[in-house]
């Protein structure tokens, strides 16, 4: 059997969650439980470190780390022990290299898979999910997290609650920090704002949970009825005028009481056929996330029973419905939603909303807009001159057929209509045909007086069941047109969608996927800014400049126009031309975020490179600058007599500063050149077993190894530039490789590329620090007294990628740094002859990254 989980959960360190959860390891072994202290971190806290008393202790587990010792819970010990209680502190807490498992709930979890019980400690900060949320509060970034997952799985979770001053108060005394560290908590992670913030958080997710374990409780218990433990109000949406008062009124009920809910809901119909429009159902549903809650949809023939089973399965306590927008006529032939919601919502609290379009009919499609008028038409002809063709060709058979064949002719004929032209020319044809058949084939002929009752009977029964049959026909016939009309739609949009997404870039493709589906010139989207004044985001065709330009016009944000320019849409594209729009506005929107995002992002890292680079003018260029001075001060000497042998070595040393100055300011300004994309290539085939030694002609020949097959297809390069990247590498391989271990550098074909790897045997860089390395600036460890300025490999990657090359390091096997280089081949012939010479001013030696 599992073990059962225990939580003690604090807003901030120092609230008491250990000491909570001692205090109950004591209470539950005075009871007679087997309990044991698996891990507990008292932090110096003599109080905590007194609750521990004579608890049990499971010795921890030593762990080597870098030369540091660690100790650990010794997570084999206690399943050894197998006690029926374990208390584990610090539940997000980050295990040394070598142990079992990477995380302390992962050993959590195998005591409980064992059947041992746990009481244990977290901080909201920890969760994983809120993880951004207080990076954004208290500025640090948590780097030991827990998933929410585990802690919602406790079978208890229990909150230990502290208010921010009593808290600030116990860090004063010392009981929380050392007093040397109380003053920097206090007024950085400390502060008021800071706890109270978390505090919230840490209310707002118990109380998250508690709701969840109520709707299970009610769930497993049958309970149908709603329990008022916190106001939660459900407002009805149709998508029409009055869907935003709605939803404010809803806000300001939920607003009243702590912990208020508004909870959205719009119920389709279920065959899909009869909707909302879709911009204002979007716009309805930005009001209430903006508003803080939360939207819903589901589907429903019987609303008014969605829109309870809704309410009592969310333990809604209101309901916010708006009036009836049906007419007189309407209302008293049925009740209508609202009617039907009062009246079955039994425990729950209903608010019938007034609005300005209360009591006014729905402005719907009529049925004629579901024809084509050709075909209304040819219905309405058929309705006045058919029961006469056919009146006239019966009157001719006279004698041949009975007056059941007559009517029944009449109906086929009714039916027909119907189909053809809807229920108006049916209507018609039947009163007709009625008519016709009283005055022609029923006694007395040629009156409408009718002798025999049954013959009337037979007339009236043919008017009422033309009539009934043509209703049901114009219906499926509706139906089945906006069933067709409705798929329609969906394909329309899901193209759309799938264009948006199959693109690279989306606002082209989807403008220009709308101009193709509806038969348009060209398509754009206008952004109305102020003045009047348009500016045009994205274009398809010969789209229109400005709103007067064009045919058709669609607000697709509030700012945004999504102009068509071409033939006038008919009246069934205008819904799908809306959701359309609505779309547009979303790639719009995205496309602004993303752009913000990316030049936000840019600015982040020019500020990063700009703070580099005055750090590397205040040092690096300041080391080469004082060696040159210092050279040159002590040749002008006067009073002390320099021999040849000083004067060479101090001119040796000012040679060297100047060399070293002058390649720190050519790196500057090829990464100058770089970011600005000013970079121009002088390509020409060239042997890479050219490149590569020329590269290395600076450095020391032990330290180098070099495997160049010179039968290498040619590459077409700047010869400069490359041999410029390659020296960058090579130079930063020997700085760090050991003197005993040459650096090898090999080459060799792969596909269509030459690739080159630059293998060294030195200290290696930490995986997560690999692509680091080709950052501008960037020295491990950050070390200042590292000789180089940081800046030759990301020249080097530079310079690679301005080939269509790419430059990246991996870890040596054994240890060490391995860079490889690949660069595309251009279909050349093998390297023979005719290679191009190396453009001695753009290669000079490597330069220090």
């Amino acid at each position: 059997m599992r073990g059962s989980l225990r939580v003690h959960l604090g807003a901030a360190p120092g609230v008491g969650k250990t000491y909570r959860m001692l205090d109950e390891g004591r209470r539950r072994r005075d009871r007679g439980g087997d309990v044991v202290v698996a891990l507990v971190e008292t932090h110096g806290r003599a109080r905590t470190a007194e609750m521990v008393g004579d608890l049990e202790v499971v010795p921890r587990r030593a762990v080597e780390h870098r030369g540091a010792r660690l100790e650990e819970m010794d997570l084999d010990a206690v399943l050894a022990r197998a006690p029926q209680v374990a208390l584990v502190d610090e539940l997000a807490h980050t295990n040394a290299p070598g142990s079992r498992h990477e995380k302390r709930w992962q050993d959590v979890e195998a005591l409980l898979d064992a059947g041992i019980d746990v009481v244990t400690t977290v901080n909201v900060q920890h969760l994983e999910s809120l993880a951004d949320v207080v990076a954004t509060i208290t500025g640090v970034r948590q780097r030991e997290t827990v998933p929410d997952s585990v802690v919602r799985a406790a079978d208890q979770v229990e909150l230990v609650d502290m208010s921010p001053q009593a808290l600030r108060r116990r860090m004063a005394h010392g009981d929380v920090y050392a007093a040397e560290k109380v003053d920097a908590a206090l007024s950085q992670y400390f502060r008021v704002g800071n706890l109270t913030a978390l505090r919230e958080l840490a209310l707002l997710w118990v109380a998250d949970r508690v709701d969840a374990a109520l709707v299970r409780y009610r769930a497993d218990q049958g309970i149908a009825t709603p329990w008022a433990a916190r106001e939660r109000v459900v407002v009805a949406l149709t998508g029409g005028p009055e869907g935003e008062a709605l939803v404010r009124r809803g806000a300001r009920i939920a607003g009243r009481g702590p912990g208020g809910e508004l909870v959205a809901l719009h119920v389709s119909a279920q065959d899909g056929l009869a909707g909302a429009a879709p911009d204002s159902l979007a716009r309805q549903r930005r009001l209430v996330e903006s508003l803080g809650g939360t939207w819903h949809a589901v589907v429903g023939d019987d609303v008014a029973s969605a829109v309870l089973d809704f309410a009592r399965g969310v333990n809604a306590t209101q309901v916010v419905i708006g009036a009836s927008r049906r007419g007189r006529v309407a209302a008293a032939l049925s009740p209508g939603v609202g009617a039907a919601v009062v009246r079955d919502s039994g425990d729950i609290d209903v608010q019938i909303v007034t609005h300005a379009q209360a009591g006014r009919a729905r402005t719907a499609r009529g049925r004629r807009a579901l024809l084509a008028p050709r075909r209304r038409a040819w219905g309405w002809a058929l309705a006045a001159l058919g029961p006469l063709v056919l009146a006239g060709g019966l009157h001719l058979a006279r004698g041949q057929l009975d007056l059941a064949i007559d009517l029944l002719l009449f109906l086929a004929l009714t039916v027909g209509v119907a189909i053809l032209g809807g229920l108006g020319p049916a209507v018609l044809a039947a009163l007709l045909g009625g008519v016709l058949a009283n005055v022609l084939f029923t006694p007395p002929l040629y009156t409408l007086t009718i002798a025999r009752p049954q013959n009337a009977l037979a007339i009236g029964v043919l008017v009422a069941v033309a009539l009934a049959v043509s209703a049901v026909v114009d219906l499926a016939a509706r139906r089945t047109t906006q069933a067709l009309r409705a798929r329609a739609e969906s394909d329309v949009l899901s193209a759309l969608a799938g264009s948006v997404l199959r693109g690279q870039d989306a606002l082209p493709a989807l403008l220009e996927r709308v101009r193709e589906l509806f038969g348009q010139r060209g398509a754009a989207v206008l952004a109305r800014g102020p003045g009047g004044a348009c500016a045009t985001l994205a274009a398809a065709g010969e789209a229109p400049a400005t709103p007067a330009a064009a045919t058709t016009t669609v607000p697709a944000g509030d700012d945004l126009l999504l102009a068509l320019s071409g033939p006038a849409l008919r009246g069934e594209d205008a819904r799908v031309v809306t959701a359309v729009a609505v779309q547009v506005g979303t790639v719009v929107e995205r496309d602004r975020l993303r752009e913000s995002a990316r030049q936000t992002r840019r600015e982040r890292e020019l500020t990063k490179v700009r703070t580099a680079l005055l750090a590397a003018v205040s040092h690096d260029l300041r080391t080469p600058l004082a060696g040159v001075k210092a050279g040159v001060s002590a040749l002008r000497l006067e009073d002390v007599e320099l021999g040849p042998e000083d004067q060479a070595a101090l001119l040796a040393d000012v040679e060297a500063s100047a060399d070293r100055l002058q390649q720190l300011v050519d790196d500057l300004l090829d990464m100058s050149r770089l970011d600005a994309g000013a970079l121009a290539l002088r390509r020409r085939p060239t042997a890479l077993d050219e490149l590569v030694p020329r590269a290395a002609s600076g450095l020391p020949a032990e330290r180098i190894r070099l495997d160049v097959p010179e039968d290498l297809p040619l590459l077409d390069v700047d010869a400069g530039l490359l041999v410029r990247a390659l020296g960058n590498v090579l130079e930063n391989a020997v700085r760090h490789a050991p003197s005993s271990a040459p650096v090898v550098v090999t080459a060799g074909r792969a596909g269509g590329h030459l690739v080159v790897r630059v293998v060294d045997r030195g200290p290696g860089v930490p995986e997560d620090q690999v692509d680091a390395v080709f950052t501008a600036f960037h020295r491990l460890d950050d070390s200042r007294s590292e000789e180089g300025s940081g800046l030759g490999l990301a020249v080097a990657r530079g310079f690679v990628e301005a080939h269509d090359g790419t430059l990246e390091a991996e870890g040596t096997p054994g240890g060490g740094l391995t860079v490889v280089l690949r660069l595309p081949l251009t279909g050349a012939a093998p390297a023979a002859t005719g290679a191009a010479p190396v453009d001695e001013e753009r290669a000079p030696a490597g330069s220090a990254p």
